[in-house]
């Protein structure tokens, strides 16, 4: 396995493990970071182990007019008790993400170093915070990196029923976006249309929206 230096760059994708890692170490820089993600790959590490980055040869992504919403999430959302936001509490966002016990969200465990590096990004426009709020009260949201035409899902929770599913929906629907990147497979998103692709079409997406 491969340890990155100073140096602000990757190991060949051939290097990447079964697992998916393509390197070890570096940093979380605002610079590495933006590189790592304009290169399709992303950090996902415990507290307390080195930086570990993944670039995994099956990608799970959902293309917006994929998407698949339940009768019964129609039904909620029709309901409209909740307001949506954008950008307006990204840190608490990513504060609940990281405190709530979570099945089979998409994202990782995030670190302190991990919480620090994102709100960052944050503050020089490139992630963003989707908000969803229920009696003027933070029930639900999710925050990733904006590259142009592509979202890369990082983390979103939920402490209220379909509270993450309706920030979801609200970012696929917002016509922003020809690619949501969800990284990794989980149900939570296959339920919602999201599928898996191999890297290789992954990556010529990622050229050709970014």
């Amino acid at each position: 396995m491969i340890w990155l230096t100073e140096k602000i760059a990757f190991p060949p994708y051939e290097n990447t493990s079964r697992e998916g890692i393509i390197a070890l170490g570096g940093d979380l820089s605002v610079e590495r970071l933006i590189f790592a993600y304009q290169n399709g790959i992303f950090p996902w590490f415990s507290e307390g182990d080195p930086i570990v980055w993944y670039c995994p040869k099956k990608r799970m992504v959902l293309f917006p007019d994929e998407l698949n919403i339940s009768k019964s999430m129609k039904k909620a959302i029709q309901k409209n008790q909740f307001q949506i936001t954008e950008n307006k509490a990204f840190e608490e966002v990513i504060r609940q993400c990281k405190m709530i016990r979570r099945k089979d969200e998409f994202g990782t465990w995030i670190t302190d170093e991990m919480e620090q590096a994102y709100i960052h990004l944050h503050k020089v426009g490139v992630a963003k915070s989707i908000e969803v709020w229920h009696d003027n009260q933070l029930v639900g949201g999710l925050y990733g990196i904006e590259m142009n035409e592509i979202f890369c899902g990082e983390s979103m929770f939920s402490s209220v029923s379909n509270a993450s599913k309706v920030a979801f929906i609200h970012l696929v629907k917002s016509n922003k976006y020809a690619l949501i990147d969800c990284q990794v497979y989980n149900k939570h998103l296959d339920s919602l249309g999201a599928r898996e692709i191999d890297r290789k079409i992954f990556l010529e997406l990622l050229e050709k929206y970014q």
